[in-house]
């Protein structure tokens, strides 16, 4: 089983060739949609910035990980402190999420007290895939390197644009001031950052034309054969192994019987 690993920034156009691998038939493990089949508050509601600004765990937080009184609640309370809490003892979400968007150490500590929680949803994907027979998958994470999500992922493809077009677009999607729109960019991994990492780049300073050629041309490198690892992992592979096994014990047992 191959699984790519999809990554970008904000206003990148990441979700764009997410669309274009979702339009050509391959099976796309959305974080975001993973996010709210778990009931997860994927976007902290009344918060002026997006979620991918906020912290790079808490779109695979389920509401019940804050819920009063659940471990992941008693720690947040703990760290954070009552300040945080409602009238009726649950989180102030967006109150949590001003804290951690404007202080990039609470927003580590935030990941750090979330972390047990943040592989499960994904995780739980993948594997319904996997029972599927699904042979590659894409994983589209936007905080992919951050969530350390990279590490299960081979090829990961890097969709990318230099500095401005990422501030222009937007601060033109989203109607903010370039300040404002700095601000969120900067809560980011740098792009650049990210292009290092990637096995795969895609250019997507272009027209909407440009990218769908560029798609095209990373297509024959993500569908080549299977490695053996691959394969093994798959679950045909699995399948295979299984038979393997099952054949030589039988196989065994048939001749220390004629013995």
């Amino acid at each position: 089983m191959r699984i790519i690993g999809l990554t970008g920034g904000i206003a990148t156009g990441k979700s764009t060739v997410s669309n274009l691998f979702k339009g050509n038939g391959f099976p796309v493990v959305d974080a975001d949609v993973v996010a709210r089949k778990s009931s997860v508050v994927s976007r902290l509601i009344s918060l002026p910035f997006d979620v991918n600004s906020f912290c790079c765990l808490c779109w695979f937080t389920s509401q019940d990980v804050l819920k009063k009184g659940s471990g992941g609640w008693r720690k947040v309370v703990a760290a954070f402190g009552e300040d945080i809490l409602q009238e009726n003892g649950e989180v102030d979400r967006p109150k949590l999420g001003q804290i951690v968007f404007t202080d990039p150490s609470k927003r580590q500590l935030l990941n750090r007290i979330l972390a047990p929680y943040i592989s499960y949803g994904i995780l739980w994907e993948v594997f319904k895939l996997w029972m599927k027979g699904c042979k590659i998958i894409i994983l589209d994470v936007p905080l992919l390197f951050e969530a350390k999500i990279d590490r299960w992922t081979k090829p990961i493809i890097v969709v990318w644009v230099d500095p401005e077009t990422q501030l222009q677009r937007l601060m033109a999607r989203d109607r903010t001031s370039a300040q404002d729109a700095q601000n969120r960019i900067n809560a980011q991994m740098p792009l650049d950052v990210k292009r290092t990492k990637a096995d795969i780049v895609i250019d997507n300073n272009g027209s909407l034309e440009d990218l769908n050629e560029s798609f095209r041309k990373i297509i024959d490198q993500i569908t080549k054969p299977l490695t053996w690892t691959e394969f093994w992992l798959s679950r045909q592979g699995a399948i295979v192994a299984f038979l393997s096994i099952f054949s030589g014990v039988f196989g065994c047992k048939k001749l220390l019987a004629r013995l």
